[in-house]
């Protein structure tokens, strides 16, 4: 009845009240204190004190077998990078590698655009001819544009985590003692 409905949520965020685990967190994802600690905690709230510290990466391993080519590329470019900021702890490997391997996928789709299709000569491109049932013709998207769209959207995503996007370096405060390279610009100008 609606009656036990009603009483059925009630229960439900009573017992959230009283300490529930919540099945999804809403709104700004937390920064990671190592970000805040290198922005100099521009919002000066307390640092939290009983936060896990997971140990930092001393040696980074290579990079794991699964990769693809061009994700290893990456990870051997930009682990250095987190290493040298102590953004990159044992329990972050699995994270970063998934960032990688986006980049990898990413840059596979993007080659092969430019890969020359064998029966025309010319490039694949973005879109191919579909012809649909009724036999009318259609130009659509390759489904490589999308799994591209999906694996760089993952990857900026996971390299925001890292503090590796532009937006999420503006605030950090490094100091250089020269001009820095940006290694996730390095990165995206890196597809040939």
């Amino acid at each position: 009845s609606a009656e036990t409905g009603r009483a059925g949520s009630r229960k439900i965020s009573q017992n959230f009240r009283k300490g529930g685990v919540p099945v999804s967190k809403t709104g700004r994802p937390r920064k990671p204190t190592a970000l805040k600690i290198l922005e100099g905690n521009p919002g000066k709230r307390p640092l939290p004190q009983n936060e896990p510290k997971p140990a930092p990466v001393v040696n980074i391993p290579k990079p794991p077998p699964w990769l693809n080519s061009n994700g290893k590329k990456a990870w051997k470019r930009l682990a250095p990078e987190l290493q040298r900021l102590g953004l990159l702890t044992v329990v972050d490997l699995e994270a970063f590698a998934t960032a990688c391997q986006s980049y990898g996928i990413w840059v596979e789709c993007e080659r092969f655009f430019k890969t020359k299709d064998p029966e025309t000569g010319k490039p694949y491109g973005r879109t191919c001819e579909y012809t649909n049932k009724a036999g009318a013709v259609n130009i659509v998207p390759r489904p490589e544009v999308r799994i591209g769209q999906q694996a760089i959207k993952n990857f900026i995503a996971l390299m925001t985590e890292f503090g590796l996007s532009p937006s999420s370096r503006a605030g950090l405060d490094m100091k250089t003692g020269g001009q820095e390279e940006d290694p996730l610009e390095n990165i995206l100008s890196g597809v040939k």
